[in-house]
């Protein structure tokens, strides 16, 4: 069953006046089902509501005040599980993905929501028109699930005249997400609960700010973070010219992905997964680190002992690692790893294959991994929406809005993006808070050994280290998509919403 309450009607049913220009005003309009889902002997009842939420901050003037201003609608899918003894104090999580400029679709469909995409034991997603199967991995098992889309994704806009820069900024996108979260804690009489965010990606950097932001904002002290392929220190990720960071951290990925190819030496091909990651790190943090801080002062000899040590880790040719100054990055090695085959690999998930129209290009046309992904999650949330929450609308639901292209940073202005610090700072105001941190081996997005690194420069007291815990995958970004991991990473989740 569903209704929608009168005093919210569809967006799209409040039109325009006849012969004006003035925009129909942002309205609020929630959809509200009952569902049940069959987990073996087990079967959650539980309720779906979707809809938007107007955000509105107050108009002064000359120290009075003169109403409110609308300044965007914020599309939501909350799932709450009926028959809880005290459902005001169950555990409730608010998820995002990232971008940014995603909806808050991947994390929703491929891990925690009633329903997800199905794939494969690899990863893949099959062919069209592809599916939606019930989920038996879905985090409500343990904590209500709120899905949130930032203004400018999904079902999310502005309201007629607000500038982009309104939102499509670092804190502006804090100030919207959590003055979304404080109404729903306010509208739900969610207060008393347990509090989580996950958030993926540009997600993560996303959630480090919220933790702080929402102590400082809105007095919200959360009991923990999940940050899935980690994204808190740009430096770490950014081939710039002068900046070394990269080179080493990617280093242990290009060995994984090289390993999974069998690109590498048969010295290297014959051992563990494990293991080749472990000395490509060795490696990394030690000669190449110290070799990458010569520069031009490194020796003959030494460059070319380098450049067959990063050959045997990463399955580039010595010629090809010195013609790159030692610095292959990784656009480059998308194209050059299997150029000999014709192929390239994936950015977000390193063992999904591409082809180009040549092979002798400096870097791949397209990412073959969000291919794998995107048209199935189109379908799958599409689908969701009209077929099972009855959510109506021929608005086109944004997957993906292309908004890093204009995203403003106005609080880094001549540095690199680094949100530790607010991840520090949470910690020591809120000792109770803990983090979980889940990193693939094959994610060339966010690099593994890119988030370890971030986590040992947070400046975290030692009596708090122990808030933090990791958690490795043989899978790449959305590391949810193949098997054993989405096996391993659901319960971690459900182990740590529990506290256990």
């Amino acid at each position: 069953m569903s209704h929608t309450p009168a005093e919210a009607p569809k967006i799209e049913d409040a039109a325009k006046p006849a012969n004006s220009a003035t925009p129909a005003p942002l309205l609020e309009r929630l959809v509200v089902t009952e569902h049940k889902l069959q987990l073996g002997k087990k079967t959650l009842h539980y309720t779906a509501t979707c809809g938007t939420l107007v955000l509105r901050e107050p108009q002064i003037k000359d120290g009075e005040h003169k109403g409110e201003h609308t300044r965007a609608s914020v599309f939501f899918i909350a799932y709450t599980l009926k028959d809880v003894k005290d459902p005001a104090k169950r555990p409730l999580t608010f998820s995002f993905n990232g971008g940014p400029g995603s909806s808050s679709v991947w994390l929703h469909l491929g891990i925690l929501g009633p329903q997800r995409v199905p794939t494969d034991e690899v990863g893949n997603c099959g062919t069209p028109p592809f599916s939606l199967t019930d989920n038996e991995h879905t985090l409500l098992l343990e904590s209500d699930l709120v899905f949130i889309d930032p203004v400018g994704t999904g079902h999310s806009r502005m309201a007629e005249g607000q500038k982009v820069a309104e939102f499509h900024d670092y804190q502006r996108d804090l100030d919207s997400v959590g003055e979304f979260i404080r109404l729903y804690l306010t509208r739900w009489s969610r207060w008393a609960s347990p509090k989580y965010l996950i958030g993926e990606s540009y997600g993560t950097t996303r959630s480090a700010g919220l933790s702080r932001h929402l102590q400082e904002a809105h007095n919200i002290h959360l009991n923990g973070l999940m940050l899935i392929s980690m994204a808190v220190d740009f430096q770490t990720l950014s081939f710039d010219h002068g900046n070394e960071l990269p080179y080493p951290l990617y280093l242990p990925t290009y060995a994984a992905t090289a390993w999974y190819h069998k690109a590498l030496r048969e010295t290297q091909q014959s051992k563990p997964l494990k293991q080749v990651i472990a000395e490509a790190e060795a490696f990394a943090n030690g000669d190449y680190w110290l070799a990458l801080m010569q520069g031009s002062r490194l020796g003959l000899a030494e460059r070319q002992h380098i450049a067959e040590t990063v050959s045997l880790h990463t399955g580039l040719s010595s010629d090809y690692v010195l013609r790159c100054d030692l610095r292959p990055t990784e656009f480059r090695f998308f194209k050059e790893l299997l150029r000999q085959r014709g192929q390239t690999v994936g950015r977000l998930d390193s063992r999904f294959l591409g082809q180009d129209r040549d092979d002798a290009g400096e870097q791949p046309e397209e990412d073959a991994s969000m291919n794998n992904l995107v048209g199935a999650y189109a379908v799958g949330i599409n689908r969701l929406l009209r077929e099972k929450l009855n959510y109506e609308s021929d608005q086109p639901y944004l997957v993906m809005a292309p908004l890093w292209k204009t995203w403003a940073w106005k609080d880094f202005e001549n540095r690199y993006v680094n949100v530790g610090d607010s991840l520090r700072r949470a910690l020591h105001a809120n000792p109770a808070m803990r983090v979980y941190v889940a990193s693939g081996y094959f994610d060339l997005a966010t690099p593994h050994a890119a988030g370890d690194y971030t986590l040992a420069h947070l400046g975290l007291r030692e009596n708090l280290q122990g808030n933090i815990q990791v958690s490795y995958f043989e899978a790449g970004h959305m590391m949810y998509i193949h098997q054993p991991s989405l096996i391993q990473m659901a319960a971690d989740l459900r182990v740590f919403v529990r506290g256990d």
